[in-house]
């Protein structure tokens, strides 16, 4: 038989205690919030299950028999041993709700993350965030590795390994400088072109790259890249030089729509959205500042 079946319950023996520091198991079940009933019940069930008589009742009060004494006196080390764990164990949660260590993709660390941040430092002023931006590729990796404790990824699916919830919908844009042909083209350009047409890319692994290579394999695939570079800024300024069309997250390239230092070029047939995915290790979800990041970017 397990020790849970020959040892009483914690709540069980601090009853106990109380009963040996006030002579009364009325006082003693006040102590510990319990009616007195519950009090009796519960004494009543230990002695039960030690097969020996730990409380002597009167109308004077509450006495310990001499095997309760002794049992008490057990009980107290059990007490606080237990006190002590658990002021370990608050000691670790503490330590954990310190920090955050996050990894995010491009797009949501450079235009999504900051908000979601900035909100959270409301909610836990005291927890020291650390941020890792890499592609979908290296945020996965480094929650297998246990080097993040929450990641946020843009590819079409949530990495092997990992659990995951969608906290936002994107949209990838084909843009050009203003002086580029496409900037002044009246019809939608086609799947089979921008198939085939050397644009300037993300590297592989991004989840802007998975997206645009799923939503071109039926129509050949991608031609070889005029440009592949592993930043969304760095894809930007290439587009924004003259260098060629790019294609990246709408949210990456608000600003230079607006001022025209970009232009948008229409897509006719080919489904560039995505879902933008809040990621951690298969298992249970994030607990401490990691579960409240979680609900903050669902919520916003």
């Amino acid at each position: 038989m397990s020790l849970t079946h020959r040892v009483p319950d914690l709540g069980a023996l601090e009853l106990l205690l109380a009963v040996a520091r006030h002579g009364s198991l009325g006082r003693a079940a006040r102590e510990v919030g319990i009616t007195q009933p519950a009090a009796s019940g519960r004494i009543r069930s230990m002695e039960r299950q030690l097969g020996v008589a730990l409380v002597d009742r009167s109308p004077r009060g509450s006495r310990l028999t001499d095997a309760g004494a002794l049992v008490t006196d057990w009980a107290r080390r059990i007490v606080e041993a237990a006190e002590a764990f658990d002021a370990g164990a608050q000691a670790l949660r503490d330590r954990r709700d310190s920090r955050l260590r996050v990894a995010a993709s491009m797009t949501i660390a450079e235009y999504l993350l900051p908000g979601w941040l900035i909100a959270l430092r409301a909610e836990r002023p005291g927890t020291a965030v650390s941020l890792q931006a890499g592609n979908s590729a290296a945020v996965a990796a480094l929650l297998l590795a246990g080097d993040a404790d929450l990641g946020y990824v843009e590819g079409l699916a949530v990495p092997d390994g990992l659990d995951g919830v969608v906290v936002a919908r994107d949209r990838l844009v084909v843009v050009a400088a203003p002086s580029h042909r496409w900037a002044r083209r009246r019809a939608p350009v086609t799947p089979a072109e921008l198939a085939g047409t050397p644009l300037v890319l993300r590297e592989y692994g991004s989840g802007t790259r998975q997206v645009l290579d799923s939503a071109l394999v039926a129509h050949g695939g991608l031609a070889a890249p005029l440009m592949e570079l592993a930043s969304t800024t760095a894809v930007k300024a290439a587009a924004v030089s003259g260098a060629g069309p790019a294609v990246l997250s709408e949210l990456a390239v608000s600003e230079e729509l607006a001022s025209r230092r970009l232009v948008e070029v229409p897509v006719e047939g080919a489904d560039l959205r995505r879902a933008l995915r809040a990621v951690w290790p298969t298992g249970p979800r994030p607990t401490g500042p990691a579960r409240d990041l979680l609900s903050l970017s669902r919520a916003r």
